[in-house]
């Protein structure tokens, strides 16, 4: 079925451009020939855009892991609409993809894709799409977005945005990219240090912390103006902004009555309510999917493990990390099952995570300063923060451990990544 979609300009467009850096790339092991063969023909007529749609969906899929690109060979790109199905099973291909672009009257540019069962030599799905010629880029991601939900079964990233602070020189830049770090640009730049950015549910603002009135205060910005406000602060310190999932809370740590204990607080700063009363160290707090429970970390225990209590504060916290003397940062996924943290292990800190049904845990990666994990909103990947060569990287890695992303490096040091919503 054809289905019309108009693909907005970014809200990017009005940010300062960043100098630009490698993608993301990706190395797989164990997924032996697991992968959809897909053979993507170049787009008839894409030639009138600046940047090819076809490469940009050839480049998603490959780097998605899942996917096994096919040689398209000669075949020429007309041939999507009646496809020579002989030709592309003696290429072992088992999905076809093409697409035709066009120019419209108004200036835009229309692209019509289907996406093709060679096996069952049936089309599987099938969209028009609009957009302005500059967006190609944005527009191969949407496609790309289809083609993995129709094969994969759970929504694709490859729209999505993500967050990071780059420090360079004596600047502190908080830059948002695509999700393979392409196109980054600076949403906000200070002399003072800048952490712990974190994505509205809406993708539309971005809370961190800025030390710019030389102490940690915690900021709302919406990403298209630029416009921030202050949230937090109060005496002491203000820090670990956590988004609840409808948008109007933040769940933040303050110091303002002694040790560093958890609030829930108005996105307009208003109502803040003390949520743990402790004698330990109570931190990092993130929401459950559902809205009903903060994960966060505490050294009630005499060490730091992950916690979880009720919004409403009632009862006591209960204690959820269980293996280890040393594990921080805690992350749950989109589901609500699993339970993404850095774990110190022989000196080494790693990503790990943890089915929380069962409690049985992975050690996703074998470096030594992992930080700052970020689930991808379709819970297939987690982004983090790592060092290679004593300079701060980002990479990524599937929850399986399976697909892992060689390191993002920037011009200087990145850090605290956080990985935007879908349709952000």
């Amino acid at each position: 079925m054809h289905r019309r979609h108009f693909l907005q300009a970014s809200s990017l467009l009005a940010l300062t451009p960043a100098l630009a850096r490698a993608e993301l790339t990706v190395e797989i092991s164990g997924l032996g020939d697991n992968r959809i063969p897909v053979a993507i023909t170049p787009f008839a007529g894409e030639q009138i855009l600046p940047k090819s749609v076809s490469e940009v969906v050839r480049a998603d899929l490959e780097r998605s892991g899942l996917f096994r690109i096919i040689d398209a060979g000669s075949q020429p790109p007309a041939d999507i609409a009646r496809p020579s199905w002989d030709t592309w099973r003696s290429r072992s291909a088992d999905i076809l993809l093409g697409a035709n672009v066009r120019r419209l009257a108004d200036g835009n540019v229309e692209a019509t894709f289907r996406l093709m069962d060679v096996v069952k030599q049936t089309e599987l799905k099938s969209a028009v799409l609009s957009f302005h010629a500059e967006q190609g880029r944005n527009a191969g991601h949407w496609i790309a977005d289809r083609v993995y939900e129709q094969m994969v079964g759970v929504p694709g990233i490859f729209s999505t945005q993500i967050a990071y602070v780059e420090k360079s020189g004596r600047n502190y830049m908080l830059q948002i990219a695509e999700y393979d770090g392409a196109n980054p640009v600076s949403a906000f730049t200070d002399d003072e240090p800048i952490i712990s950015p974190a994505w509205s549910p809406d993708g539309k603002r971005l809370a961190y912390v800025s030390f710019a009135l030389k102490k940690p205060v915690i900021y709302v910005q919406t990403v298209a103006t630029g416009r921030r406000q202050v949230v937090a602060n109060f005496k002491g310190s203000n820090s670990a902004p956590a988004w609840a999932p409808d948008g109007n809370r933040l769940a933040i740590v303050l110091t303002k009555d002694g040790l560093s204990q958890l609030y829930i607080i108005n996105v307009d700063g208003s109502g803040a309510r003390r949520l743990t009363k402790s004698s330990a160290i109570d931190t990092e707090p993130c929401f459950s999917p559902d809205g009903r429970t903060i994960y966060f970390t505490s050294d009630r225990s005499g060490g730091p493990q992950t916690y979880r209590i009720p919004v409403d504060g009632s009862g006591e916290p209960q204690r959820v990390t269980f293996e280890g003397s040393y594990n921080v940062s805690p992350r749950v996924s989109p589901d609500g099952k699993t339970l993404a943290y850095v774990s110190r292990i022989d000196g080494r800190f790693q990503l790990m995570v943890q089915d929380l049904a069962t409690q049985q845990t992975l050690a996703l990666t074998d470096t030594t300063r992992d930080e700052s994990p970020s689930f991808a909103p379709n819970g297939r990947l987690i982004l983090y923060a790592t060092e290679v060569g004593g300079r701060g990287v980002l990479s990524a890695v599937s929850v399986d451990g399976k697909i892992r992303y060689k390191p993002l490096q920037g011009a200087g040091n990145i850090r605290e990544p956080a990985w935007g919503p879908l349709g952000g």
